[in-house]
This record gives structure tokens, sequence and C-alpha cells, in this order.
């Protein structure tokens, strides 16, 4: 055995109780047995890193799940919302549509006058803030996703089947028609079609 560099040829022997068995006190660690004891931590750090790293991926991947579901429940939350107003508003202003058909007829009259036509005036801007607006013109081709045909008639003057005549005016709010139109409709051909009794 070579000797040993401190010049020492017997060995180190060490006492590692933690207890002196001859005074009964626990000893306080030398900076030897303390590096010794954090040795085998230090060796396992790089696993339990490892082991802190997927545990902080997997905390934010549900934190970021969790999130998302809470911004489209609250999308969810505000669209029903807007839904909901929409259908309420949609539900009074169709109520009044009788009242502003009155209103239509008593103005083609003449009979709308004095303080009732300034009543009508502010009802009428009232529902126009709200989004009401009416549709239906003499002249415009038929639609019959926004037209109702009241009356059915062929005309020359014409080359596709249009509104001759408007009979009721339509409203809708926004997109949603509210009611249609009602119109008398005109399509091409003789003012007069032929009967079955000329083509026998």
């Amino acid at each position: 055995m070579p000797p040993r560099e401190n010049g020492q040829d017997q060995p180190v022997i060490r006492d590692n109780r933690k207890i002196d068995p001859e005074t009964g006190q626990v000893r306080e660690a030398t900076a030897a047995e303390q590096e010794a004891e954090q040795a085998p931590a230090a060796a396992e750090a790089p696993g339990a890193h490892g082991e802190l790293a997927a545990q902080l991926a997997e905390r934010t991947a549900d934190l970021q799940r969790l999130q998302a579901e809470y911004v489209n429940y609250r999308k969810r939350v505000e669209r029903d919302r807007a839904v909901v107003r929409e259908q309420a508003v949609a539900g009074a202003l169709t109520e009044l549509l009788p009242v502003l058909d009155d209103i239509g007829r008593a103005r083609d009259h003449g009979e709308l006058t004095g303080g009732f036509a300034k009543v009508a005036e502010s009802l009428e801007s009232v529902l126009t803030k709200l989004g009401l607006s009416a549709f239906g013109q003499k002249g415009d081709p038929f639609d019959p996703t926004v037209h109702e045909a009241l009356m059915h008639s062929y005309s020359e003057d014409v080359t596709e089947p249009t509104a001759i005549e408007v009979l009721q005016p339509g409203y809708r709010l926004g997109d949603r028609v509210l009611r249609p139109a009602r119109v008398a409709v005109a399509e091409p051909g003789d003012a007069t079609p032929a009967s079955n009794d000329d083509e026998n």
C-alpha cells in the first residue's frame, strides 16, 4: 500500500454518529459531513428538476385551458344576452306595428296634424333608434323572402316579377324581418292570358 499524502500510514476513522456516546449530546455536523449529506441531494437535483418542470408545464397547461374555457364562457354569455335583448326588442316592436300602420293611414288621409303629428314623429324617431326600419317600395323586384303577394297580375310594362303597389309596408330589425311587405305583384306577359277554350 503506498503511503498516504498526509504522511499518515494508518487509515483515518471518522465517527459519524449524531450523538456523542460519552456526553449524550447531539454533535454538530462538520463541514465535510454537511458536504457529504448534500452530495446525494445534488445528485438527485437533475431528476427532481425535470419532475418539477413537468409538473409546472402540466399546471400551466391546466391554467391555460381554464382561462380559455372562461373566455369562451364569457363570450357565450354575452352572445346569449344579445340574443335575449334582440328578441325582447323584436317582440315589443312587433306589437307596435299596427300603431305604425294607423299612423301611416292617418298620414295618407291628411289627418296627421297638430299635436298628434308631433307624437307620431317622436314615436317613429324612437323606433328608428331601436333599429326598426320600413321597407317595400313600388317598383321593387318581388322577393318572396321579404314580400308577401296579396294580388297578382300580368303586365307588359315589367321585365320580371315586380311589386307594382305596396299595400302594407314591411318592417325589419337589423337583418331580421319582423313583417314582410304586403304587395301587389305583376309578372311580364299579356294583360289577358289565353283561356283553355282558346287552346282547344
